[in-house]
């Protein structure tokens, strides 16, 4: 035990309040910045990946071993596209023309 304990109901209610903020503070960003921003949420795509590894790590029973294979799965394949899709966005804004110099 860690001293911390949460019920339920209030994992839930953190839960719940975060993905509101989260949806309010980006439903708000303008669009020139979401190039900067997908670039930066990929840390914290990894940052899940390393707590779903810690999670079958101290997984013993056959369902939580699969529930964590899973999160693994789906944690990399997240972190892997936001990589994917950050680096197309930005040679979006890479110039056209080749051996110009600059």
């Amino acid at each position: 035990m860690t001293g911390y304990e949460i019920s339920g109901l209030a994992a839930l209610y953190i839960f719940l309040l975060a993905a509101f903020t989260g949806y309010e503070v980006i439903a708000r960003v303008p669009v020139i910045l979401h190039t900067p921003l997908m670039s930066g949420s990929n840390f914290v795509h990894g940052v899940v990946l390393v707590g779903a590894m810690i999670a079958l790590g101290r997984a013993e029973t056959p369902l939580e071993q699969a529930l964590g294979f899973v999160a693994v799965v789906l944690g990399a394949a997240n972190a892997a596209g936001g990589y994917v899709v950050t680096e197309r966005m930005l040679a979006m804004f890479k110039s056209g023309k080749k051996g110009d110099g600059k």
